[in-house]
C-alpha cells in the first residue's frame, strides 16, 4: 500500500497507530529491562517536576526548575554518572507519569495506601516534615495546648490533612477554614487570624514571602515521612539503589544541607527554622 497515495484521514489514523506501536513498544523495553538499567542505557535519570515550593519551583523570568526535590535528583543522578532531566507533571498525574514510562521517579511524594495500590516506593524514607503554625508576634505554640484556647484563631485549608488533625486536636481554639493556601495566607496576612497551619515546608516558604510571624512546631510533634514514587516492576534494583542513596544522603546530613541551601535562595537562614529530618523537628 502506498501510504502517501491514501486520503488524509487514512494516513493520520496510520500515524496514531505507529505511535501507540511505538509506545507500547518503548514501555516494553523498560519493562523488561527494569528501571534501573534503562537509566543507564539511555544515560538519563528522568524525575517529575510539578509546581510546589519548597520542592519544585519554576521560576517566572527563566523557566529553569529548581527546589528541594530537584536537588536531591542531582545529586542521585551525578552518582548514577548519567544525566537528569525534568519532565513537567502534577501530584495527580504523577502516577500516571510512571506508570507509562514518561518519568523514572518523583521524589517527595508521599507513599499513601491509595498510590501503593498502583507504583512502588523505597522503604527508607527521604526527609520528614510536621505539622507546624506560623504565628503572629506573641503567640508562644511550644505546646499544642498553648493554642487549645478560645480566643485563638487559626486559619487552614478546607479538608486537608490539617484540617482533619487540628479539628480533632484543638477543641476549644476557632479554626477559620479557607478553600485553598492562598487564601488562608491572605487572611494571616491581614490579621483576620492569628496563625496559619500546614506542614512546615509549606509555611517557611509563606514566611519567605511575607516575613511576617515565625514557623513553630508544638509539642507533641507530628510528623510524617516522605518518600518517592517509582514504577512496580520485578526487578527491585532501583528500588534498593534509591533505599541506599536515601540513607547516605540522609544520615551524612546531605539532605539536610540541600534544603538549606535551597532556602539560602529564599533569603532565609535555615538555622533558624525547623529542618527536615526528624531528629531535628524533636528537638
Amino acid at each position: 500500500m502506498n501510504l502517501f497515495n491514501q486520503p488524509a484521514s487514512v494516513r493520520k489514523i496510520f500515524a496514531i497507530a505507529l505511535s501507540l506501536v511505538l509506545s507500547l513498544g518503548a514501555v516494553t523495553t523498560w519493562a523488561q529491562t527494569g528501571t534501573l538499567q534503562k537509566i543507564k542505557q539511555t544515560g538519563e535519570l528522568k524525575i517529575g517536576v510539578a509546581q510546589g515550593d519548597p520542592w519544585y519551583y519554576r521560576d517566572p523570568a527563566s523557566g529553569k526548575w529548581t527546589g528541594l526535590g530537584y536537588m536531591i535528583g542531582e545529586s542521585i543522578a551525578k552518582d548514577l554518572g548519567v544525566k537528569m532531566v525534568p519532565v513537567e507533571t502534577t501530584y495527580g498525574n504523577s502516577v500516571a507519569a510512571l506508570q507509562s514510562g514518561q518519568i523514572d521517579v518523583m521524589f517527595v511524594l508521599d507513599a499513601t495506601d491509595e498510590r501503593k495500590k498502583a507504583i512502588d516506593f523505597p522503604t527508607k524514607p527521604l526527609l520528614w516534615y510536621a505539622q507546624g503554625v506560623l504565628t503572629k508576634d506573641g503567640v508562644v505554640a511550644k505546646n499544642w495546648s498553648d493554642l487549645d484556647k478560645p480566643e485563638i484563631k487559626l486559619g487552614v485549608a478546607l479538608g486537608t490533612a490539617t484540617d482533619r488533625d487540628l479539628t480533632k486536636r484543638l477543641t476549644q481554639a476557632k479554626l477559620e477554614r479557607f478553600t485553598n493556601t492562598d487564601e488562608t495566607i491572605a487572611a494571616f496576612m491581614s490579621g483576620r487570624v492569628d496563625g496559619i497551619a500546614f506542614y512546615h515546608p509549606a509555611l517557611v516558604i509563606a514566611y519567605s514571602k511575607i516575613k511576617k510571624g515565625k514557623v513553630q512546631i508544638p509539642q507533641p510533634v507530628v510528623a510524617l515521612p516522605t518518600s518517592a514514587g517509582i514504577r512496580r516492576e520485578t526487578d527491585t534494583s532501583f528500588r534498593d539503589f534509591l533505599d541506599t542513596e536515601f540513607t547516605k544522603l540522609y544520615t551524612s546530613g546531605q539532605t539536610q544541607a540541600l534544603y538549606a541551601q535551597y532556602l539560602k535562595t529564599k533569603g532565609l537562614d535555615a538555622a533558624t527554622l525547623p529542618g527536615v529530618t526528624k531528629e531535628g523537628l524533636e528537638r
